[in-house]
């Protein structure tokens, strides 16, 4: 097999939460150009129609509606692909909010819960349902989206529920890695930095989903439990 077609994902299903904007919708492009199928999480149609509109390019896409804190949606979702005959053999866990400038003292319980929930619960519920299908054919990849505020803390930006969020992201991908590493799938994550998104933030999509590609391709084979950092050596300081 050539280099080039390692990163080729033809016959692949690759399933991605939240495709349907910023980082999630560069994660679908890069999927699909590949190759693969690509069936999208989104919470609602209209979050979707950037993704939906690449089918004009001839991609396949569809679209499933569901949030990842409900994991018995999660669940049939998983389950629904998988008795169709096509069960996914990469999901990208990409779904994750975000809050900054609240320091810990100020932090109420619903705001600690609810990035728990989304981030580091909606990980694992997604995770489990794909992957109970991925582990009984040997075979899948899994790409969570962590960040650089799992590894340092970002200050002086108090950020402490989504700090630990994504380091619990981290933690969750490696313990995931060496458990599933016996049947054929990998759990791999990616930091990245802060991206350029509507609210305006260095870095772009584009290139946190080069790096997806490459860990949910072929071509990062001897990869599992591994964080990327994409990050512009921000966490070297």
């Amino acid at each position: 097999m050539s280099y080039q077609e390692k990163f080729r994902l033809h016959g692949e299903r690759a399933v991605v939460t939240g495709g349907g904007r910023a980082i999630g919708l560069c994660c679908v492009e890069a999927l699909a150009e590949a190759g693969a199928a690509i069936v999208v999480i989104e919470r609602g149609e209209a979050d979707a129609q950037e993704a939906l509109a690449l089918r004009n390019r001839g991609y396949e896409i569809e679209l499933r509606i569901g949030d990842v804190t409900d994991s018995a949606r999660m669940e049939a979702i998983a389950t629904e692909l998988a008795d169709d005959g096509r069960p996914a053999t990469i999901l990208v866990n990409n779904a994750g909010i975000g809050q900054s400038g609240i320091p810990s003292q100020d932090v109420t319980d619903a705001d600690w819960l609810r990035m728990m929930d989304v981030n580091i619960n909606g990980v694992f519920w997604c995770s489990r349902a794909f992957g109970r299908h991925m582990v009984a054919a040997r075979r899948g990849a899994i790409v969570n989206l962590g960040s650089m505020s799992g590894i340092i803390c970002n200050r002086p930006q108090p950020q402490t529920p989504y700090n630990v969020s994504k380091a619990a992201v981290h933690h969750l991908t490696r313990s995931m890695a060496a458990e599933w590493a016996e049947y054929g799938v990998r759990v791999n994550a990616v930091a990245p930095t802060y991206i350029e998104t509507p609210m305006g933030r260095m870095g772009t999509p584009e290139e946190v989903a080069s790096a997806v590609l490459f860990l949910a391709s072929g071509a990062a084979s001897l990869m599992t439990g591994t964080i990327v950092n994409v990050d512009g050596g921000f966490t070297c300081w």
